[in-house]
C-alpha cells in the first residue's frame, strides 16, 4: 500500500492574501502608509474638500492677477491674515486688512474660520473716491469763481457803457445879506459851532435897544467914554471886553457886526448864561 502522503495546504503570504481580498469585493482593507513622516487633518467631509480646492483656485487667481479694483477674497484653511495680506500685496500689511474688515473678522485678528469673505483694497477705493469728489468741489468752485468774475466783468461794463452816476454836489457854504438879518444869522451859526447859546430873538432885541442895528454906533458920552474906552458896534461892546471875549473865526475889528454879536453873546453867556436873559444895559 502505498504511503501516504502528507497533504500540506500552501500557505498565502500577507501580501496576497491583501491583494485576493481588494481583488474579491466587499469591504477593502486598510493597508499601512509606508515612509509617513506626519499626519495631516482631512476634512470631515469630500463637501469641504470639494470648496477647499474651489477657494484655492480662486484665491490663487486672485494672488496672482493684479487688481485695481476692490476684490472679495474667500478665507481657506490655513489661511492668516498677515499671509493673504502678503498674497494680495496689501500696503499696511495685515493691520491694514484687518482694520478694513474688522466687522467681519471680529475682535480677534487672529481667529478667521474658512468661507469668510474679505474686502480687499476697499479703504484704497474709498480714498479714490473721496479724492474724485474733492477734485470735483474744486473744480465747482473754480467755475462759479470764474462765472463771478465774469458777471462782475459785464457789470462794470454795462455800469461804464450807461455812464457812472454823477456824484452829489460839494455843499456850498452858506451865504447871509449883509444886513442886520443877515448878521444875526450869520452870528448864531458861529455861536452854534463854538457853544454859544442865544436866539435870534434874543439877540435882535438887544441890538436894536444898543445901537438900532448901526454897526457903527458909539457911545462918547458914558463913564466907558470917560474912560478912554467907550462902547462900540451893534451892541455896544468897550474895546476890553471885546479882545477877552473875542471868538476865534471872526474879525478883530470890534466894528464888525458878525465879531462884534459874538463876542457880545459869548460875554453875555458867561456872565448872565445867554443873550435871551439881558434885558437892559450890562
Amino acid at each position: 500500500m502505498p504511503a501516504k502522503g502528507k497533504h500540506r495546504r500552501s500557505r498565502t503570504s500577507s501580501l496576497t492574501r491583501g491583494i485576493i481580498a481588494v481583488s474579491t469585493g466587499g469591504a477593502a482593507l486598510a493597508l499601512p502608509v509606508i515612509g509617513a513622516t506626519g499626519a495631516f487633518a482631512a476634512p470631515a467631509h469630500p463637501v469641504a474638500i470639494e470648496k477647499a480646492s474651489t477657494s484655492t483656485a480662486v484665491s490663487a487667481k486672485g494672488i496672482a492677477a493684479k487688481k485695481s479694483a476692490p476684490v472679495t477674497y474667500s478665507v481657506i484653511l490655513g489661511d492668516s491674515l498677515a499671509k493673504i495680506a502678503r498674497g494680495h500685496s496689501v500696503s499696511g500689511g495685515w493691520q491694514e486688512l484687518y482694520k478694513d474688515n474688522r466687522a467681519a473678522v471680529g475682535d480677534n485678528p487672529d481667529l478667521i474660520r474658512p468661507g469668510l469673505k474679505l474686502t480687499i483694497g476697499a479703504k484704497a477705493e474709498n480714498k479714490a473716491a473721496k479724492s474724485g469728489k474733492a477734485e470735483s468741489k474744486a473744480s465747482d468752485r473754480a467755475e462759479k469763481s470764474a462765472d463771478r468774475a465774469d458777471r462782475s466783468e459785464r457789470t462794470s461794463t454795462k455800469l461804464a457803457a450807461q455812464g457812472a452816476p454823477a456824484a452829489a454836489p460839494a455843499a456850498q457854504p452858506a451865504t447871509y445879506t449883509n444886513d442886520l438879518d443877515g448878521w444875526i444869522k450869520e452870528s448864531l451859526a458861529v455861536m452854534a459851532e463854538h457853544g454859544i447859546p442865544g436866539s435870534y430873538d434874543g439877540i435882535h432885541r438887544n441890538v436894536m435897544r444898543e445901537s438900532s442895528g448901526n454897526p457903527l454906533a458909539i457911545n462918547n458920552w458914558d463913564s466907558n467914554a470917560a474912560a478912554g474906552i467907550p462902547s462900540k458896534g451893534l451892541l455896544q461892546v468897550i474895546d476890553p471886553t471885546f479882545e477877552a471875549y473875542h471868538v476865534p473865526g471872526t474879525s478883530t475889528d470890534s466894528y464888525d457886526p458878525v465879531a462884534n454879536i459874538t463876542a457880545a453873546c459869548n460875554y453875555a453867556a458867561d456872565r448872565y448864561g445867554s443873550i435871551d436873559n439881558v434885558f437892559g444895559a450890562y
